[in-house]
Protein backbone atom coordinates (compact mmCIF):
# COMPACT_ATOMS: atom_id res chain seq x y z
CA UNK A 1 0.00 0.00 0.00
CA UNK A 2 2.99 2.64 0.80
CA UNK A 3 4.24 2.16 -2.45
CA UNK A 4 0.84 2.70 -3.93
CA UNK A 5 0.85 6.13 -2.13
CA UNK A 6 4.11 7.00 -3.72
CA UNK A 7 3.22 6.52 -6.95
CA UNK A 8 0.35 8.32 -6.55
CA UNK A 9 2.63 11.21 -5.06
CA UNK A 10 5.06 11.34 -7.65
CA UNK A 11 2.52 11.16 -10.95
CA UNK A 12 0.89 14.24 -9.07
CA UNK A 13 4.45 15.82 -9.30
CA UNK A 14 4.56 14.97 -13.16
CA UNK A 15 4.24 18.15 -15.42
CA UNK A 16 0.71 18.19 -17.71
CA UNK A 17 -0.44 14.63 -15.69
CA UNK A 18 -0.12 16.07 -12.21
CA UNK A 19 -2.83 15.61 -9.22
CA UNK A 20 -5.48 15.31 -12.43
CA UNK A 21 -3.78 11.61 -13.31
CA UNK A 22 -2.76 11.17 -10.16
CA UNK A 23 -6.67 11.21 -8.42
CA UNK A 24 -7.91 8.23 -10.52
CA UNK A 25 -4.78 5.99 -10.58
CA UNK A 26 -4.95 6.72 -6.43
CA UNK A 27 -9.17 5.70 -6.52
CA UNK A 28 -8.91 3.18 -9.55
CA UNK A 29 -5.90 0.88 -7.04
CA UNK A 30 -8.58 0.91 -3.80
CA UNK A 31 -6.86 3.58 -1.98
CA UNK A 32 -8.34 5.34 0.80
CA UNK A 33 -9.91 8.53 -1.27
CA UNK A 34 -9.06 11.57 1.30
CA UNK A 35 -5.83 10.23 1.44
CA UNK A 36 -5.55 9.79 -2.12
CA UNK A 37 -6.88 13.34 -2.12
CA UNK A 38 -4.43 14.38 0.66
CA UNK A 39 -1.45 13.05 -1.40
CA UNK A 40 -1.84 14.13 -4.61
CA UNK A 41 -2.20 17.42 -3.32
CA UNK A 42 1.28 17.72 -1.59
CA UNK A 43 2.92 16.23 -4.57
CA UNK A 44 1.26 18.45 -6.88
CA UNK A 45 2.29 21.30 -4.80
CA UNK A 46 5.96 20.27 -4.31
CA UNK A 47 7.40 21.89 -7.43
CA UNK A 48 5.49 24.72 -7.18
CA UNK A 49 7.97 26.77 -5.87
CA UNK A 50 10.87 25.49 -8.08
CA UNK A 51 8.85 26.44 -11.01
CA UNK A 52 7.77 30.04 -9.76
CA UNK A 53 11.67 30.56 -8.63
CA UNK A 54 13.96 28.92 -11.26
CA UNK A 55 11.88 27.53 -14.75
CA UNK A 56 11.50 31.28 -16.40
CA UNK A 57 15.28 31.64 -15.51
CA UNK A 58 16.19 28.45 -17.03
CA UNK A 59 14.07 28.89 -19.63
CA UNK A 60 15.50 32.17 -20.90
CA UNK A 61 18.87 30.40 -20.64
CA UNK A 62 17.72 27.27 -22.78
CA UNK A 63 15.88 29.75 -25.30
CA UNK A 64 19.34 31.61 -25.90
CA UNK A 65 21.31 28.33 -26.60
CA UNK A 66 22.42 27.01 -30.16
CA UNK A 67 21.35 22.92 -29.25
CA UNK A 68 17.91 23.12 -31.17
CA UNK A 69 15.99 20.55 -29.56
CA UNK A 70 16.49 22.96 -26.49
CA UNK A 71 16.26 25.94 -28.37
CA UNK A 72 12.64 24.83 -29.22
CA UNK A 73 11.28 23.48 -25.92
CA UNK A 74 12.25 26.48 -24.25
CA UNK A 75 10.60 28.60 -26.74
CA UNK A 76 7.54 26.43 -26.83
CA UNK A 77 7.31 26.89 -23.00
CA UNK A 78 7.62 30.02 -22.84
CA UNK A 79 5.26 31.20 -25.67
CA UNK A 80 2.96 29.06 -23.35
CA UNK A 81 3.79 30.93 -20.33
CA UNK A 82 3.57 33.95 -21.70
CA UNK A 83 0.55 33.85 -23.42
CA UNK A 84 -1.53 31.70 -20.08
CA UNK A 85 -0.06 34.81 -18.49
CA UNK A 86 -1.11 37.66 -20.65
CA UNK A 87 -5.22 35.57 -21.43
CA UNK A 88 -5.02 35.31 -17.23
CA UNK A 89 -4.11 39.32 -17.18
CA UNK A 90 -6.67 40.44 -19.76
CA UNK A 91 -9.76 38.58 -18.28
CA UNK A 92 -8.87 39.16 -15.09
CA UNK A 93 -7.97 42.51 -14.31
CA UNK A 94 -7.41 43.26 -10.66
CA UNK A 95 -9.03 39.39 -9.84
CA UNK A 96 -5.80 37.93 -11.20
CA UNK A 97 -5.78 35.83 -8.06
CA UNK A 98 -9.09 34.34 -8.47
CA UNK A 99 -8.35 34.16 -12.36
CA UNK A 100 -5.30 32.17 -11.47
CA UNK A 101 -7.05 29.52 -8.73
CA UNK A 102 -9.29 28.42 -11.56
CA UNK A 103 -6.96 28.40 -14.25
CA UNK A 104 -5.07 26.13 -12.23
CA UNK A 105 -8.34 24.25 -10.60
CA UNK A 106 -10.50 23.61 -13.59
CA UNK A 107 -8.96 20.09 -14.57
CA UNK A 108 -8.21 20.66 -18.60
CA UNK A 109 -5.19 19.63 -20.33
CA UNK A 110 -2.55 22.57 -20.18
CA UNK A 111 -3.91 24.17 -17.00
CA UNK A 112 -2.56 22.85 -13.98
CA UNK A 113 -0.39 23.74 -11.33
CA UNK A 114 3.01 24.00 -13.91
CA UNK A 115 1.40 26.55 -16.31
CA UNK A 116 -0.15 28.29 -13.73
CA UNK A 117 2.68 29.01 -12.08
CA UNK A 118 4.50 29.75 -15.17
CA UNK A 119 1.91 32.15 -15.99
CA UNK A 120 2.35 34.10 -12.77
CA UNK A 121 6.40 33.79 -12.70
CA UNK A 122 6.24 35.29 -16.13
CA UNK A 123 3.46 38.25 -15.19
CA UNK A 124 5.93 38.69 -11.90
CA UNK A 125 2.99 38.27 -9.57
CA UNK A 126 3.72 38.22 -6.00
CA UNK A 127 5.25 34.72 -5.02
CA UNK A 128 3.19 33.98 -1.87
CA UNK A 129 0.22 35.36 -3.71
CA UNK A 130 0.85 33.29 -6.14
CA UNK A 131 1.51 29.98 -4.67
CA UNK A 132 -1.42 30.42 -2.72
CA UNK A 133 -3.80 30.94 -5.58
CA UNK A 134 -2.00 27.77 -7.14
CA UNK A 135 -2.76 25.64 -3.85
CA UNK A 136 -6.22 26.72 -3.83
CA UNK A 137 -6.87 25.67 -7.82
CA UNK A 138 -4.64 22.50 -6.72
CA UNK A 139 -7.61 21.91 -4.22
CA UNK A 140 -10.42 22.82 -6.36
CA UNK A 141 -9.32 20.06 -9.32
CA UNK A 142 -8.49 17.55 -6.35
CA UNK A 143 -12.18 18.04 -5.68
CA UNK A 144 -13.27 17.47 -8.66
CA UNK A 145 -11.03 14.98 -9.93
CA UNK A 146 -12.00 12.87 -6.52
CA UNK A 147 -15.90 13.14 -7.82
CA UNK A 148 -15.07 12.18 -11.00
CA UNK A 149 -12.99 9.48 -10.00
CA UNK A 150 -15.41 8.34 -7.85
CA UNK A 151 -17.98 8.39 -10.05
CA UNK A 152 -16.39 6.44 -13.00
CA UNK A 153 -15.02 4.42 -10.68
CA UNK A 154 -18.29 3.90 -8.49
CA UNK A 155 -19.98 2.84 -12.00
CA UNK A 156 -17.49 0.46 -12.87
CA UNK A 157 -18.27 -1.70 -9.42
Amino acid sequence: MFWNFVLVFLVSMVPVIELRGAVPIGVGMGLPEWAVLLVAIIGNMVPVPFVYKFMRKFLEWGAQKKWRPLKKFCDFCLKKGTRAGDKLEKKAGKGIFVALMLFVGIPVPGTGAWTGTLAASMLDLPYKKSVLAVLCGVLLAGIIMLFLSLGVFGAIR
